[in-house]
């Protein structure tokens, strides 16, 4: 259901049985994992036109790797991060 390179790809699947016997299949809840356990290859400096989709395309070579700047980062919110000065860029796992 998810691209390998998705957050939700390792997520667990889980089924919702509801009062009528309806079995509902969804994703278990993802927990972010905390900033300080990632090895961080680069810092960058933030720049006012910049987009987390265009930092991510930049450093991580894929603009839809945003999120994994965010979990680097500790931020829940990735728009929050554009507030910031700089960035922890987390090397990716091979």
């Amino acid at each position: 259901m998810f691209d390998p390179t998705s957050r939700h790809y390792r997520i667990a699947d889980a089924t919702y049985v509801d009062p009528e016997g309806k079995r509902i299949a969804y994703k278990r809840r993802r927990l972010p994992p905390l900033g300080n356990t990632f090895h961080v290859q680069a810092v960058v400096a933030v720049q006012p036109a910049d987009r987390l989709d265009l930092i991510a395309a930049r450093t991580l070579g894929d603009p839809q790797q945003f999120w994994r700047i965010a979990d680097a980062n500790d931020a829940l919110n990735p728009f929050d991060l554009l507030q910031r000065r700089t960035l922890n860029i987390p090397a990716l796992k091979l």
